[in-house]
């Protein structure tokens, strides 16, 4: 993991508070019939959830994922994110020793 790419994604308040949101799915509305199975939150209600636009929202989650934080997967025309949380792990132990 890039420790200062990690640092720059958690720089955003935002782009925290998403982090935090995606620790309990219940912060997001419940999942299509047809998604109730599929790990992680559509991007459209994390969209929702923030307040701002697709474009915006979409460079975030781009932040959020080449830091590693969360990993994105793609059913048809929806993506969903869940956090990774092995290298939110991996990211707070090389932090604390480096600190």
């Amino acid at each position: 993991m890039d420790i200062d790419k990690a640092i720059s994604a958690l720089s955003n308040p935002v782009r925290r508070n998403i982090l935090a949101w995606l620790k309990d799915r219940s912060n997001f509305p419940p999942p299509l019939p047809e998604h109730a199975d599929l790990e992680g939150v559509c991007v459209g209600y994390i969209q929702e959830k923030a307040r701002l636009s697709q474009s915006t929202i979409s460079t975030y989650m781009n932040h959020l994922k080449d830091a590693g934080f969360v990993v994105s997967e793609r059913h048809g025309q929806w993506t969903f994110y869940r956090r990774d949380e092995e290298a939110i792990q991996k990211f707070l132990s090389k932090f604390g020793k480096e600190i």
